[in-house]
């Protein structure tokens, strides 16, 4: 098999890959883990069991590769735009967090509460997500990624409350009174701001960006988003 040969076989084996992820978000976002077997799975792809199995070697291995492609996408669209000013990136960054969240429910909380009984692996990289989310708001805030244990702390912490109240809007979106992603994401907003300023009070050498009084505008240019990024 020539170079060309090679290239078109790896070509048409990712894509192949790659289908059977989508299938299989689709599947876990209606139907537990436990629920479906390798035999449902593969008739809803419409492949034999065994390209499954070639694949991913396992269920549990299809399971991981799910979901290691979700937290991909929530990574990528919460830290895109690096070449925006600091605080515009923060926005788009809090932004792109909320939009995943809204536009895949199931995977979101798959991805912060661990999936399948807390299972160790899903955790693991759930912390990859937390770290890197910690580090883009950062460089953001502060222009660089590695920060002090204490300001870490406290962004750690922010993002927590974020997790749980992200949990509890898109259990409840659609329903009277709820806050439309715009409206929640000015208030993650100014929650961070309330932090970076907290952390300013502990670590004077990472100040908080220049504030503004103008509401919801916390971050100096960090308007309210009203729209998908």
């Amino acid at each position: 098999m020539n170079n060309s040969q090679q290239r078109g076989t790896s070509v048409r084996s990712q894509a192949r890959r790659a289908e059977l992820i989508a299938t299989g978000r689709k599947l876990f976002a209606d139907t537990s883990y436990d629920a479906l077997s390798m035999d449902d799975i593969a008739k809803h792809a419409g492949v034999a069991k065994g390209l499954i199995y070639y694949y991913f070697d396992s269920k549990r291995g299809y399971y991981l590769a799910i979901v290691e492609d979700s937290v991909a996408e929530l990574v990528a669209r919460a830290g895109g735009d690096i070449d925006l000013p600091g605080a515009e990136r923060v926005r788009r960054t809090i932004e792109g967090y909320l939009h995943y969240a809204e536009h895949h429910r199931a995977a979101y909380r798959t991805i912060v509460t661990g999936g399948v009984g807390s299972d160790a692996e899903v955790l693991a990289i759930r912390d990859v997500v937390r770290e890197e989310l910690v580090a883009t708001i950062a460089e953001g805030a502060y222009g660089r990624r590695p920060l002090p244990p204490i300001a870490r702390l406290a962004l750690v912490g922010w993002l927590s409350g974020v997790e749980g109240a992200t949990l509890d809007w898109i259990g409840a979106l659609g329903a009277p009174g709820q806050p439309d992603r715009a409206e929640f994401g000015a208030l993650l907003v100014r929650q961070l701001r309330a932090t970076l300023e907290v952390i300013e009070e502990f670590v004077p050498e990472c100040p908080a960006p220049p504030g503004s009084e103008e509401p919801f505008d916390p971050l100096g240019d960090l308007a309210p988003v009203t729209g998908s990024p």
